[in-house]
């Protein structure tokens, strides 16, 4: 059975701190230098594939996580964690900056190493490297973590800043938590908020207007791949194939998406990666009850392409409620 624990993390900036559009890819890059900086006890190795430590390593395990012998797919198992971006704009000091970030299945044994490296963003910093900062990125001081329900907003407090201990999340987010609230969903018309870029590739095409067959198809293979590497037991929903064709008909009411060009730059290969995508509103009608599982799903695990940077984060409603907070 596949579960997700979702955490928020709060900062307090302590200097001027800059994010832009690429928000998700700037925190995701802090977590896994502090992971690299603090954890990899073989520095030398040139990448994780290719260091002897890999099947022990906590590190590995969350940075680049490797398919066993038999497993269908690539070299590299998803990532076993999704990131959900802060607010990109500037944090004078004192104000506070909140991320989120998924953990699925058995991964949340890797929580402690979590925690670790976000008390480590404190002495890397965050964001832009910026002049008034004496060229560092801003500085920021861990205040608190917290186990959340996105379906809920139940919460649980794991951290907080000057306590000695850390807390166990302990709010796991499994198939029943997830059909209960697609119930309370209609079932002829559901609007997809798209919170951070929403990149699909379909049939070779980039997708830049809302559909549902694209996404649900995308979604049925990402769960398919969490499922197998991080859960135990089936699927948590039916076979998504079977369910295209009630997507393929589902219409297309309302459109408010625009498309945001966001590029995420590599030190590693020297390149920047396109992670743009759509964002905004989309209100779909049609027969949509046996969607609406999956689709809260999607809205746990991410969709699409740069999930682990952010992108693809997307909340289900059946009327508008404010997640700014999420």
């Amino acid at each position: 059975m596949l579960t997700v624990h979702h955490l928020l993390l709060t900062f307090t900036a302590a200097t001027p701190v800059e994010l832009d559009d690429n928000a998700g890819a700037a925190v995701r890059g802090a977590i896994v230098n502090a992971l690299l900086q603090r954890f990899c006890a073989n520095k030398e190795a040139p990448t994780c594939a290719d260091c002897p430590l890999l099947n022990v390593c906590p590190v590995a395990a969350l940075v680049a996580p490797m398919r066993d012998a038999g497993e269908t797919g690539g070299d590299q198992r998803p990532r076993p964690y999704v990131i959900r971006p802060p607010q990109p704009r500037r944090y004078a000091p004192g104000e506070t900056l909140t991320f989120g970030l998924g953990l699925f299945g058995h991964a949340a044994e890797l929580f402690p190493y979590l925690v670790m490296a976000a008390q480590g963003i404190e002495v890397q910093g965050l964001g832009r490297r910026l002049q008034e900062n004496n060229g560092r990125r801003g500085g920021v001081r861990l205040q608190s973590i917290d186990a959340i329900n996105p379906l809920t907003d139940a919460r649980q407090s794991l951290f907080r800043a000057g306590q000695r201990q850390v807390h166990a999340p302990g709010m796991p987010i499994g198939p029943a938590e997830v059909a209960a609230f697609a119930a309370t969903l209609p079932d002829e018309c559901l609007t997809i908020r798209f919170l951070s870029p929403m990149r699909l590739i379909d049939d070779g095409r980039l997708v830049k207007r809302p559909a549902l067959r694209p996404l649900i198809q995308r979604l049925g293979i990402r769960l398919t791949d969490l499922s197998a590497a991080y859960g135990d037991g089936p699927l948590p929903v039916a076979d998504a194939r079977a369910l295209l064709p009630l997507a393929e008909s589902a219409v297309l009411e309302h459109d408010k998406t625009r498309w945001l060009d966001v590029t995420s730059y590599s030190r590693r290969s020297r390149q920047s990666t396109p992670i743009g995508g759509m964002i905004g509103d989309a209100v779909f009608t049609g027969n949509l009850g046996p969607l609406r599982e999956l689709l809260v799903w999607g809205s746990l695990v991410h969709v699409g392409k740069n999930a682990v940077k952010g992108d693809g984060w997307y909340v289900v409603e059946g009327e508008r409620r404010d997640v700014s907070d999420l």
